[in-house]
């Protein structure tokens, strides 16, 4: 573990260095090095403490990207994800972003009828709106043939003199598979960004989430508090 942490903070310093030294230029990149206490994914617990790593490309309106979820508790329950999106202006304040999440799970054994890739296209309306960061998505699993509806809310203080602010977060959703039974999840969050350089931001966060799963998640657990800690770099 220290090794890891001693090694992300080197690359993190590396990256931001390079940033300050880069020219400006047409596309941007930025790297992400979060530790979360618990690995909680709409509302269910998927896994103990996790490091998730995601690098993105932008350019214009199009966005790619790849993210990782790796438990350090045990060497399972790994997980990658790939995804692109498109996103475009309605009006000053509302914007669309459309795309598709590509899940991969290489631990799954296949040989019981188990999906290791899934696939899942999403759309979503957000803007601002006296303050407040409104938005709604819809999100459909292709593979595993899930509609997810969510709906978020953000909130955001100033702190000034700490060159900081105060960031809080809602979120309510609904999960539906075709075959069997949906839940409902919410969540809030407050995080603190703190900015380390021009390029490079470190954000300490505490979320809860609960869902109304009969008998809880696979941990067999209905609430979550878990705390989040990252280094974000951009160039």
């Amino acid at each position: 573990m220290k090794k890891t942490v001693l090694i992300i903070a080197a690359l993190a310093a590396s990256l931001s260095l390079r940033a300050e030294e880069a020219p400006q230029s047409s596309y941007s990149v930025t790297v992400d090095f979060p530790y979360v206490s618990t690995y909680v994914f709409r509302g269910v617990q998927l896994a103990e403490g996790s490091l998730q790593p995601s690098v993105e490309l932008s350019a214009g309106d199009f966005t790619v990207g790849f993210w990782t979820s790796q438990p350090l508790t045990s060497n399972i329950d790994n997980e990658l994800g790939f995804y692109g999106s498109y996103g475009f202006s309605l009006s000053d304040t509302w914007s669309v972003d459309t795309g598709v999440w590509v899940y991969y799970y290489p631990e799954l054994d296949g040989n019981l009828g188990l999906d290791r890739t899934t696939w899942e296209p999403y759309i979503g309306l957000s803007g601002e709106v006296g303050g407040f960061s409104p938005g709604v998505y819809l999100y459909y699993d292709a593979t595993l043939k899930v509609f997810t509806y969510e709906g978020q809310l953000g909130y955001s203080v100033a702190l000034a003199p700490a060159g900081a602010s105060l960031d809080f977060s809602a979120t309510l959703g609904r999960v539906d598979p075709d075959a069997g039974g949906g839940y409902t999840y919410y969540s809030l969050g407050v995080s603190t960004p703190f900015t380390l350089s021009d390029s490079a931001t470190l954000t300490v966060g505490l979320n809860y989430t609960h869902n109304n799963i009969p008998g809880g998640d696979a941990f067999g657990e209905t609430s979550h508090v878990y705390g989040t800690i990252g280094i974000t770099v951009g160039f």
